[in-house]
């Protein structure tokens, strides 16, 4: 199976999509190659996600739970040949002439718990989210100190778990509200922060790992 996760950049600039694009993004396919093969017979396997993406979409366009620009396929009377105005309850949505802003994408996303892939690159736990309503600096630092120190443990290289989060925290100080007006860190919020992310409450100096003796 050929999976397509490379979508040009440039794919964030519209304000809005059509319905095939926003499936395309959502399933994390660039909407142009997608467009290139979509009527070949090896869709579904080169495309798997795609299917399921515009399935869910187009329900929720048609029940408006999704607000959108809906274009219907064109309709024609089978005796005359002659266009007639199509019924919502039957008609068949155009994919291509159907838009959806991507405020809206987004926010019908966001509350389906989608908080991820193309229309949320920098996605964020709330808690991690500086925008939040509720955002508190001293925890998404205690956090963030804890995920950097114990995903790479050559930080702690002869250091005790706290003294490596102290010197992680007043490298990021800013970052977090721990920095003085002189801009030099808070060492005192510094290292009370460090206290609670520790989850080495004996302290003391870091051990040496023990020699192993050589077999006799």
């Amino acid at each position: 199976m050929k999976e397509h996760c490379e979508i040009d950049p440039f794919w964030h600039l519209p304000e809005a999509v059509s319905l095939r694009e926003a499936a395309c993004l959502v399933a994390g396919y660039d909407p142009t190659a997608f467009s290139l093969c979509k009527d070949n017979d090896e869709v579904s396997i080169n495309y798997p996600k795609y299917f399921p993406a515009i399935r869910a979409l187009k329900y929720a366009v048609r029940h408006e739970h999704l607000k959108a620009d809906i274009g219907w396929e064109t309709e024609y009377d089978e005796d005359t040949g002659e266009k007639y105005a199509p019924c919502r309850e039957t008609s068949v949505i155009d994919l291509d002439e159907t838009i959806i802003t991507v405020e809206n994408l987004k926010n019908w996303l966001l509350g389906r718990g989608f908080k991820a892939g193309f229309f949320f690159p920098t996605s964020l736990p709330d808690y991690l989210d500086k925008t939040h309503l509720h955002y508190s600096p001293k925890l998404a630092a205690a956090i963030s100190v804890w995920e950097a120190v114990t995903s790479n443990t050559s930080l702690m290289r002869a250091k005790s778990p706290k003294q490596a989060m102290m010197i992680w925290l007043r490298i990021n100080a800013q970052n977090y509200g721990l920095s003085k007006e002189d801009g030099n860190p808070n060492e005192q919020g510094v290292e009370e922060i460090a206290k609670i992310a520790n989850w080495d409450s004996k302290g003391g100096a870091p051990k040496t790992p023990p020699r192993k003796m050589p077999a006799q």
